[in-house]
């Protein structure tokens, strides 16, 4: 299994950002899919998860603190993972890790992350 995220950054509050995440070793389309994130000093905190079917599929969950702002899919035939942050603010600064299984899983069987940094 083989999970590679990237699309981090430094941004300005109120700006906006995209993830992605390539995967690999395992048949994407059949499990659910997660974000988390560690912000510095912290644990890992859960974003956002997708469950199993297609690119605009309703089964999707968010954080309180950022429903509304981020926005999780999946493209099944490409494999691949998205999040889309808007309206960033600096309490999201943090690694931020895709990870295989729902929201209850244990995030063992994640990516190296990558870094988002909001700052002025």
């Amino acid at each position: 299994v083989h999970l590679v995220e990237s699309g981090g950054g430094l941004v300005q509050p109120g700006g906006s950002l995209t993830l992605s995440c390539a995967t690999s070793g395992f048949t994407f389309e059949n499990y659910a899919m997660t974000w988390v994130r560690q912000a510095p000093g912290k644990g890992l905190e859960w974003v956002s998860s997708i469950g199993t079917f297609d690119t605009w599929s309703r089964n999707t969950d968010y954080a309180d603190s950022v429903k509304g702002r981020f926005t999780i899919s999946r493209d099944n035939a490409k494999s691949m993972l998205f999040l889309l942050l808007n309206n960033l603010k600096p309490e999201d600064t943090g690694m931020y890790y895709c990870a295989q299984g729902g929201s209850t899983s244990d995030y063992n069987v994640r990516g190296q992350g990558t870094q988002v940094t909001v700052s002025s």
